[in-house]
């Protein structure tokens, strides 16, 4: 793992946060453990790095920051970067499935990867690797935290409604390679469609941008 920029002096934990629960024995355990670690490892670093890079922001500001920089995704495209997918240790029926490509094992297994760093060596050692990878996407917090989704959510505060609704109308493809149809409805009964792979809260973003696009027409 030279991409992840850590030695580890105990290759067992990093063993540990690469084994996905498809290959799980009473003598191998999964990683789930060292994942609910690892994201809270990570929100502290992030946390800490907002903090400290906008001193005059307030803390709405902050918070959608925050969870873009944590969310699944951005964890799921990290561990692509560091090419995760490949050194994962997975059963054959989910390895048959595309456990290696899929979003929620991939972030999974890098918030696994960043307490076992932290387990090794320390908080000081888990941070550097954090803002190593994390630093690209730190810079460019402000536009990723003002997505179609918070974007049009604060449009419908904005004109008095509650928060718009996203509903999974229809699902087809492999499990691995899945295709959804989201639905997004304001309480006005206006509501805009949008369909595509990937993961569901990006065909959402989607739907909301559709939803936005609509409304801008509107006005």
């Amino acid at each position: 793992m030279r991409r992840l920029g850590h030695d580890f002096a105990r290759p067992e934990l990093l063993v540990r946060a690469l084994t996905h629960g498809s290959i799980a024995s009473a003598t191998r355990p999964d990683n789930q453990r060292l994942e609910f670690l690892g994201d809270r490892v990570l929100g502290l670093v992030m946390a800490e790095a907002l903090f400290h890079a906008d001193t005059a922001a307030s803390e709405g500001q902050l918070a959608p920051r925050y969870n873009a920089l944590v969310r699944g995704e951005t964890c799921a495209a990290i561990a692509r970067d560091l090419a995760l997918g490949e050194v994962l240790k997975l059963g054959r029926s989910e390895m048959l499935s595309g456990g290696r490509r899929k979003e929620a094992v991939l972030a999974d297994a890098m918030e696994a990867v960043l307490a076992a760093v932290y387990l090794d060596a320390g908080f000081d050692a888990a941070r550097k690797v954090v803002l190593r990878h994390w630093s690209a996407r730190l810079s460019t917090v402000e536009q990723d935290s003002r997505d179609p989704k918070t974007a049009l959510q604060e449009w419908a505060q904005a004109n008095g409604m509650p928060p718009p609704r996203y509903e999974q109308t229809d699902r087809s493809g492999p499990d691995h390679a899945p295709v959804f149809l989201i639905t997004v409805r304001l309480e006005d009964g206006r509501h805009a469609q949008a369909k595509g792979g990937g993961t569901k809260r990006g065909v959402e973003q989607a739907a909301a941008q559709a939803m936005l696009d609509l409304l801008e027409t509107k006005t």
